[in-house]
């Protein structure tokens, strides 16, 4: 690291001794500045080989779960399907009701919560169960087709 030296000495350098060694602390504050940069950029690619082996690895599970079950997994596309116009529909009626009652909901604490209350949990938890059954899905079969 670098050590600066602040008491008083009775003769100060040159004006020029003075910018050189400037520039040298310029220089190897540069030169560390990029090794820093240089070992996260290090570091970030172990991250996304990581992230990425791990992501393989769960595709090619769901993909043998896919063909061990291959029934189950077109339930699940045709109810993620059937659950997506549900959650459409559903989304409908809550921006319905935003329409209708913005006013009221930013007025009061009290009607922002009821309304949280009406459509939150259920929307997150419709969320999650369409996730899942995403994940477990089969490809559109183009033969099925309806």
């Amino acid at each position: 690291m670098f050590e600066f030296n602040v008491s008083q000495q009775s003769s100060l350098g040159s004006p020029a001794s003075f910018e050189v060694n400037a520039q040298t602390i310029t220089v190897e504050l540069l030169r560390q500045m990029l090794a820093g940069q240089q070992r996260q950029n290090e570091l970030l690619e172990e991250l996304i080989q990581q992230v990425g082996a791990v992501q393989r690895q769960r595709a090619n599970e769901l993909g043998q779960w896919r063909q061990a079950n291959p029934e189950l997994a077109d339930r699940c596309r045709q109810a993620a399907d059937a659950l997506g116009r549900v959650q459409t529909q559903y989304l409908e009626n809550l921006t319905e009701e935003v329409s209708d009652s913005w006013e009221h909901l930013m007025d009061g604490e009290y009607m922002l919560t009821e309304f949280v209350d009406r459509f939150g949990p259920r929307l997150a938890h419709l969320n999650g169960v369409l996730h899942v059954l995403a994940q477990l899905s089969a490809a559109p079969n183009p033969a099925n087709a309806h």
